[in-house]
């Protein structure tokens, strides 16, 4: 904690439905009272709001901060805050981020990575821009230029030097994060990219479309190897994992090509508009299964080789077992605005919603 305002945003970890918390002066160094509003939302209830005010600053930079009624203020360190709703007997940790990068962008970040060695960061924005900085400092190293119009997502090879990234110019495009030059493109889709995977260590790329189709291609040529699947709905994400020993994952109609690496023994997951999370067989191309949600699927990811999670646009979280997808195993659903992505975590996970 440092001076000046250092906590433009809280994170929750909890996920629960204490939710849009903006405190942005109570940790400022300042000694006069910083306030911020918070509300309490449960599903089919009234939103309780309500607010937090500082009233003070010790001398080792831990805030006093009361809570307005319908709220309670529980443990206070230099890093988080523990605020409790008793009415509906839900609480959330909310926590100070390491730090905060406000110049990378000017408009809001719609997608970001971090490389696997944890120097660089990559992000696209609403400004319709994409970036890669230095993700101790924020300072900006490189711009890449050359999609045309939004660039919807980015993400870093598993080698950290080299970026692939989709957009509404149906491009899929793979940059050096050394000299911001773009050393392939991929062209195909017929409708904007939504979501992209990258298979074991990069030679083969995945991308999913507007026009309703996934496709895997081939790095080292600069081809599509074929169309995973056809949904005839847009498909909004889309996620690779290696499957449970124990799933059918059905049986190519055609030998696959030697160019194709690291499918064989791999569940491909499909976040679709239709309401429908799908899974399909990497290498096969056949469908696994097919669950209908209550709402357009928007993300998906793998807990392990037995469980997954797809997010919804209307706020529900799925978890489901790919052996038996019949009923999910569990159904989390704290507020209903939309699911936008969803991430594994050490035993847990982090997801992003939308307002």
């Amino acid at each position: 904690v440092g001076a000046g305002l250092l906590l433009p945003f809280f994170w929750s970890r909890s996920l629960s439905s204490l939710s849009r918390t903006h405190l942005p002066a109570l940790y400022s160094r300042r000694r006069d009272e910083g306030e911020a509003w918070l509300s309490c939302r449960s599903p089919g209830e009234p939103t309780l709001y309500g607010s937090l005010t500082r009233r003070g600053l010790s001398t080792d930079g831990v805030p006093d901060i009361a809570a307005s009624e319908g709220f309670v203020v529980g443990e206070v360190t230099k890093k988080s805050i523990l605020i409790s709703c008793p009415h509906e007997n839900v609480s959330t940790k909310f926590l100070a981020p390491y730090t905060t990068f406000s110049r990378i962008h000017q408009k809001s970040v719609t997608c970001l990575d971090i490389s696997s060695g944890g120097g660089l960061g990559v992000s696209t924005s609403t400004d319709g821009t994409m970036k890669i900085w230095q993700a101790a400092n924020g300072e900006i190293r490189r711009l890449l230029e050359g999609h045309v119009s939004d660039v919807n997502c980015c993400r870093f090879f598993p080698s950290g030097l080299v970026v692939l990234s989709g957009g509404m110019d149906a491009q899929l495009k793979i940059w050096s994060a050394e000299d911001a030059s773009c050393v392939v493109t991929f062209k195909g889709h017929k409708g904007g990219i939504l979501d992209t995977a990258i298979v074991e260590r990069g030679r083969n790329v995945l991308s999913c479309s507007r026009d309703g189709s996934v496709r895997l291609w081939d790095c080292g040529k600069s081809t599509c190897l074929g169309t995973v699947a056809d949904c005839g709905a847009p498909v909004n994400g889309i996620a690779a994992g290696a499957a449970d020993c124990a799933l059918n994952l059905g049986t190519p109609e055609e030998p696959p090509s030697e160019r194709e690496v690291g499918t064989e023994g791999k569940l491909l997951l499909l976040a679709r508009e239709d309401k429908k999370l799908q899974g399909v067989g990497l290498q096969s191309r056949q469908p696994v299964f097919l669950f209908v949600g209550s709402d357009a699927f928007n993300c998906c990811t793998f807990l392990s080789s037995t469980y997954i999670l797809a997010g919804t646009q209307d706020g529900n979280i799925y978890q489901l077992d790919v052996r038996n997808t019949n009923a999910p195993i569990q159904v989390i659903h704290r507020s209903g605005a939309p699911v936008l992505s969803l991430l594994p975590y050490r035993d847990g996970f982090g997801a992003s919603q939308g307002k």
